[in-house]
């Protein structure tokens, strides 16, 4: 297997059929049967996971795996990672908002490297329409945290933490998956520094990536979780790592609903 991608899924039975219509022939028609897309659908209480499931159904490149709980986006994208047969792992967001040319940028650029980041910041992307300001201004300040708190961990300045497009290296996908274990917003960010802890290279090349309708996403809210995830997880690589006893004592059930080691059957 080439090519695994995983796109995770919460109560998208709106927009997930138009990203699959458009994903599936682009790379099967690329891969043929060296490309398997893996549906995670997690805590859906919409017809997201009866979708998926005819989509499997229909496409043997096609695999639904369904979580009951909400686990989160980074959940649901550790349980791909651990299924995933590629030699190249990626995900991708159910919105269709990276389209799949865009997708196949990351594989033809990877090259040696352990990592590559889809950025909407890096000069040269294609954002379009222009997202509201509040949450250009929540992910710019976001990032430019990441990096004055991760500054002493990182080695590579990233513009664009969030972007939802992703592509690793089999070895890279297994070497960090047991040290992931934040669940929800802040994974990604979670991400980056285990495969920086790890050594492995990382690239950001611009994309295109267009502002698709329908994102539940509460900015405030959002960016509350991922400022004290992200806190924590800088905590828990420092001297202070005792801290996060309290931290998981007071905060952990409300920015981690389900935790890592609360494991799913899938």
């Amino acid at each position: 297997m080439q090519l695994t991608i995983i796109v995770p899924a919460h109560n998208e039975e709106a927009r997930l059929p138009r990203m699959l219509d458009v994903y599936l022939p682009y790379f099967i028609g690329l891969y043929q049967d060296r490309v398997e897309l893996l549906i995670v659908v997690n805590g859906s209480t919409d017809r997201t996971a009866a979708l998926a499931a005819d989509y499997a159904a229909r496409h043997r490149q096609v695999q639904a795996l369904v979580e009951p709980r909400p686990i989160g986006k980074g959940g649901a994208i550790m349980l791909g990672l651990a299924r995933a047969r590629g030699a190249l792992i990626g995900y991708v967001d159910a919105d269709g908002a990276t389209p799949p040319e865009a997708f196949q940028q990351l594989v033809e650029n990877i090259g040696a490297a352990g990592a590559i980041f889809a950025s909407r910041w890096c000069e040269g992307a294609q954002v379009s329409p222009r997202q509201p300001w509040s949450r250009r201004v929540a992910s710019r300040i976001f990032n430019w945290l990441v990096n004055i708190m991760f500054a002493h961990h990182f080695q590579l300045r990233i513009s664009d933490t969030q972007c939802g497009a992703k592509l690793l290296s089999r070895a890279a996908a297994q070497s960090v998956l047991p040290h992931l274990g934040i669940t929800r917003w802040a994974f990604d960010v979670d991400l980056l520094f285990q495969l920086q802890r790890a050594g492995f290279p990382i690239i950001e090349i611009p994309t295109v990536w267009r502002d698709v309708s329908g994102s539940r996403l509460r900015v405030v809210r959002a960016s509350l979780e991922m400022l004290l995830a992200m806190i924590r997880l800088r905590l828990i690589y420092s001297p202070l790592q005792g801290v996060v006893k309290l931290y998981d004592f007071m905060l952990a059930p409300w920015i981690h609903p389900t935790r890592k080691d609360d494991e799913a059957t899938v």
